[in-house]
């Protein structure tokens, strides 16, 4: 089983990541970056974030906006996958694009292609709209991965972690078969590399009062950080 975040953000090639640079905006106000692996709860932590008042820009939510009906990613993945992978309301059934897609590389690195510059100029369109004085929290699954993630001007980053067997137990718990969740955590960053571009970690082994407390914590210190005076000048597709 495939959700659409691991077919558009988590399994693309860095490759296809890193292809494109970053857009910045002139005004990019404090954006602060935030991962962890898939079943750490960074989608949690997002929002309680975003209940504190952050403006929350997730990737997953982008990617699966950029293939809704009439949009033009979609159309493409029709064009390049056939129209099996779509319902009988003409919505994309994610589950007949995984078989196809991942049946090959040349499938996969396809649909790295359609999918990026897609997700890239729609991710980029909602930081721009962010007030200039809020806290922006750009949820990347691949910012440690992903060049163009990783240029972004952070005035911080959190990382969200939390034990295997914890992550294994909620994957499965999402209908995720152990063995395949297993595979894709072999295919993303460690936590040791993550940990390296880290100001703060977030541990999620626990229950959510632990982790409310630690995001308590870290939201008031992201309050305190302040945006760069200059954004970096605005790059365009390699």
């Amino acid at each position: 089983m495939h959700d659409l975040s691991a077919l558009c953000v988590g399994a693309l090639s860095t490759d296809s990541a890193n292809r494109r640079r970053p857009v910045a905006s002139v005004t990019v106000g404090r954006l602060v970056g935030l991962t962890g692996g898939i079943g750490s709860g960074k989608s949690t932590v997002a929002a309680l974030l975003r209940a504190k008042g952050a403006t929350v820009v997730d990737a997953d939510e982008v990617a699966r906006a950029v293939v809704e009906p009439g949009q033009p990613a979609l159309e493409v993945l029709v064009a390049r996958f056939g129209g099996g992978i779509l319902d009988a309301d003409g919505r994309l059934d994610r589950p007949k694009l995984a078989a196809i897609a991942f049946a090959d590389d040349d499938g996969r690195k396809a649909l790295g292609d359609i999918t990026w510059p897609a997700i890239g100029e729609e991710f980029e369109r909602r930081v721009k709209e962010a007030p200039d004085d809020a806290v922006v929290i750009c949820d990347v699954p691949l910012l440690v991965e992903s060049k163009a993630a990783a240029a972004r001007p952070y005035v911080a980053v959190v990382v969200v972690e939390a034990p295997l067997e914890v992550r294994l137990d909620r994957l499965e718990l999402r209908g995720v078969p152990r063995d395949d969740a297993q595979r894709r955590m072999a295919a993303q960053a460690t936590d040791e590399e993550r940990r390296a571009v880290a100001t703060h970690v977030i541990d999620n082994g626990g229950d959510l009062e632990s982790l409310s407390r630690q995001v308590d914590e870290v939201w008031e210190d992201l309050l305190t950080r302040e945006a760069p005076i200059e954004s970096p000048e605005t790059s365009t597709p390699e």
